[in-house]
């Protein structure tokens, strides 16, 4: 997706012929505003062509135009970081307010944006996820451990609120994706949510961060045990042994957690 969209001016150039300023007009517009996306593409764009260059189609004494140590680091500032696990977040408290205007808002990017809040799933998962994962009789939606970041099955209880927007957007189902792109076979991209987030004007805040929201919420307005609220996540907690020995998801405890989001969110 990186490669697609934010390298698109590079594209129709021959690999061999992609130079320093075509790099840079490539990285400027979001090496301030979005640097992890910025320092994941410029190493993209970098991986290209070294591949390229491995293969035959470069000269190898030729040298490689996005590389950082003794180049691009001299022409572009120092990528700033965010902390690990850290995304812009929106206050919980300002989220019913929010969620009211989102769901006034058209398109299929806003409908995937309302699950993610509903669901505190990640982005990815939202919008890789297709109808047969999907139980409306149990009220379950199981992401397979092949979509997850742990590589574990997480099963997510749906609130009712959840429910309804599913069934509603199962009413227009086209193929197997819940949220499909405007390409056959493809889902939406993540472009999708962060052009929703701008139309409503949430100025800083990534799809990402209502995960961190909802954990706010959990910690601070309920008496969710940790772990419960973790699961929610799903995030793996303690050590080897310990993990070993909870084989339960406490789904049912996570179900009342979900409906109560729900709730405070306005949605259910």
């Amino acid at each position: 997706m990186t490669l697609e969209h934010y390298a698109a001016s590079l594209r129709p150039i021959a690999v061999a012929d992609v130079s320093t300023q075509d790099v840079l007009r490539a990285l400027q517009p979001i090496w301030r505003t979005k640097p992890e996306t910025a320092s994941r593409l410029r190493g993209r764009i970098e991986a290209v062509i070294d591949s390229a260059r491995v293969a035959g189609h470069i000269d190898d004494r030729a040298p490689n135009p996005a590389r950082w140590g003794g180049h691009l680091e001299m022409l572009l500032p120092k990528p700033a970081k965010l902390s690990r696990g850290h995304h812009a977040a929106m206050p919980y408290q300002e989220i019913p307010a929010f969620l009211a205007r989102l769901r006034q808002a058209e398109g299929m990017g806003a409908r995937a944006l309302e699950l993610v809040i509903l669901t505190a799933a990640r982005s990815g998962e939202v919008l890789g996820a297709v109808w047969p994962e999907v139980n409306f009789e149990a009220r379950i939606w199981t992401v397979p451990a092949s979509r997850m970041k742990a590589a574990r099955e997480h099963r997510i209880p749906l609130s009712e609120a959840a429910i309804k927007l599913l069934a509603a957007i199962a009413e227009f189902k086209i193929g197997d994706f819940v949220f499909p792109g405007q390409k056959p076979g493809k889902s939406l991209s993540n472009m999708a949510l962060d052009m929703t987030l701008r139309r409503l004007k949430a100025d800083g805040v990534t799809a990402h961060g209502f995960r961190s929201a909802f954990r706010d919420w959990a910690g601070e307005e309920t008496h969710y045990a940790r772990e419960i609220a973790e699961a929610a996540l799903a995030h793996q907690i303690g050590d080897k042994a310990e993990q070993a020995y909870r084989r339960g998801d406490a789904l049912e405890k996570r179900r009342a957690l979900m409906d109560d989001w729900a709730a405070f969110c306005g949605a259910s």
